[in-house]
């Protein structure tokens, strides 16, 4: 007896050993356990390629690649900079945190690739056209007024339109050349409450507009938020863009909404979406699409699956975040795209010229506030856990720089070295009340530090951790844990930054000399 009960014991776990190797090769959601929001997809023969919004962040509307709906691979930014501005440029104590360019519409149109964009910052609305999504420069136009959550759209006819707005759903049609709307054509309501198939008690009215055509039908995907519910993905359809539209709840489950449909060679379909997931910010999901009765269904049997019946991820490194050693060929000053700037950079202000293999963060006027302090320099933050690490050369500061490593986000963190009284201090940093605090300090005495923050999201624990080191192999903890909220005015997932700022004098400066990031 106790023989058969060992050979049932092996048996039972040999299937479960099974069980979790097939699911190790199949796609597993969340699709990319970073901050990766409002996405918008297309593909173009046997290449997908995803748009998301970074806001303030610079450059800004990252392009990504992928071959399978699953790797992920930064390939381009569709501008450098939105527009020179103090919100803009932290300039005159102004910021725009949580604003900037946001949800952006991709689209392939008569051989050209088209990104479309709003600012609340610049109230304009922006398109961007290159015949090369991968290598070519973008052309760009803008114009008034800033379209909320649009989305572009190319009948058959030749038109083409914005369908935007909040629970009011409207339509605009654009000139041929794309520079504006047809003064002409008035605009019209598409939609009177497209929030209708989720209840009367809506939270927050449907928003974030996708409009798609499929076998002469269309069908139009948002994201709404009923009161004491979760966010709710709301399809409709019709048979003419003019309407009649009708309505209907797509998927609500887990609060994973917001995005659109996506069809592979070989003719399955999925929806692309995303989830608030705490402080590591909108995570993106991909859910099974079947067709029924000329509707796209959304999930298995209403919710999202685990796995998927795709290629397992290979990871986020290097493709979404890497490890940098700063080394570059001589002259040269480039920045793999992993790396985005918190608003606007000062471009004399930084150089991975002036010492080999390093990068230098310089000052060049006084802040008191790290979240005005120009130049940080970020990655996204990765869950379930991640860590970033970095080696600083602090010989050239001057009396009131602070520099170091930061957990980004309006409740941020940091670890680093303050200059106060001709002498140098290991500090950690974190805010209370959106006051920047001083948890702990020690002395330092030497030119060389380093720095470590440990981040936990799993299960949307939210905490970070700060140390520091003085030979880059025994690390010591330093100040408190930092509880990580997802906060409304950044409207951002956590990042790491590298900063410098000078709070008494400039020109002061500190040399990077690698930043490793895992997870």
């Amino acid at each position: 007896m106790k023989r058969r009960v060992h050979h049932i014991f092996a048996f039972l776990i040999l299937v479960t050993q099974m069980v979790l190797f097939a699911q190790e090769k199949k796609a597993q959601n969340p699709l990319i356990f970073a901050d990766v929001p409002d996405m918008a997809i297309i593909r173009v023969g046997q290449n997908y390629y995803m748009s998301s919004t970074t806001m303030h962040m610079n450059p800004g509307v990252p392009i990504m690649k992928s071959t399978d709906l699953v790797n992920w691979k930064l390939i381009n930014y569709a501008y450098d900079t939105l527009a020179d501005m103090p919100e803009l440029n932290l300039t005159e104590g102004k910021s725009t945190y949580g604003r900037g360019s946001w949800a952006s519409s991709l689209r392939f149109h008569n051989g050209m690739y088209y990104v479309t964009t709003f600012a609340q910052t610049t109230g304009e609305t922006y398109i961007f056209k290159t015949k090369d999504i991968e290598k070519g420069n973008w052309e760009k136009v803008s114009f008034k007024p800033s379209y909320h959550d649009h989305s572009l759209f190319f009948d058959d006819d030749g038109k083409a339109y914005l369908v935007y707005g909040a629970g009011k759903i409207k339509i605009v049609e654009l000139n041929e050349a794309l520079t504006g709307v047809k003064t002409e054509v008035p605009e019209k309501v598409l939609i009177e409450n497209a929030s209708a198939p989720a209840g009367n008690n809506i939270m927050l009215g449907a928003e974030g507009s996708q409009l798609f055509k499929i076998k002469g039908k269309y069908y139009l995907f948002n994201i709404c938020w009923p009161k004491d519910g979760m966010r709710t993905v709301i399809i409709h359809r019709a048979d003419s863009i003019d309407g009649p539209w009708e309505g209907k709840i797509g998927l609500q489950d887990l609060g994973v909404a917001q995005g659109g449909l996506i069809d592979t060679p070989d003719g399955r379909w999925f929806s692309y979406l995303f989830r608030d997931y705490g402080a590591v910010g909108r995570i993106p999901y991909l859910v099974p699409v079947t067709w029924r009765d000329g509707w796209p269904i959304l999930g298995e049997n209403g919710k999202v699956p685990e796995t998927l019946d795709l290629p397992p991820s290979e990871g986020l490194i290097p493709n979404l975040v890497a490890s940098d050693e700063f080394n570059r060929k001589k002259g040269e000053q480039a920045l793999p795209l992993v790396w985005q700037w918190n608003h606007n950079p000062e471009n004399t202000l930084w150089s991975l010229k002036e010492r080999k293999g390093f990068l230098r963060l310089k000052t060049g006027r006084i802040d008191t506030d790290f979240l005005l302090a120009r130049n940080t320099l970020t990655q996204r933050t990765i869950g379930p856990t991640s860590s970033a690490s970095v080696a600083l050369d602090i010989s050239k500061m001057k009396e009131g720089d602070f520099a170091g490593l930061a957990a980004l986000q309006k409740e941020y963190g940091w670890v680093g070295v303050k200059m106060e009284k001709d002498k140098k201090s290991v500090v950690m940093v974190h805010t209370e009340k959106d006051i920047a605090v001083e948890v702990q300090q020690i002395p330092l005495e030497q030119n060389q530090v380093y720095f470590k923050i440990d981040c936990d999201f799993t299960n949307k624990k939210d905490e970070a951790n700060f140390f520091y080191s003085l030979d880059g192999k025994v690390w010591n903890t330093i100040g408190k844990t930092l509880k990580m909220k997802y906060t409304l005015p950044h409207f951002m997932g956590y990042r790491f930054g590298l900063f410098n700022y000078a709070t008494k004098n400039t020109s002061g400066y500190v040399d990077f000399d690698w930043f490793h990031i895992k997870y």
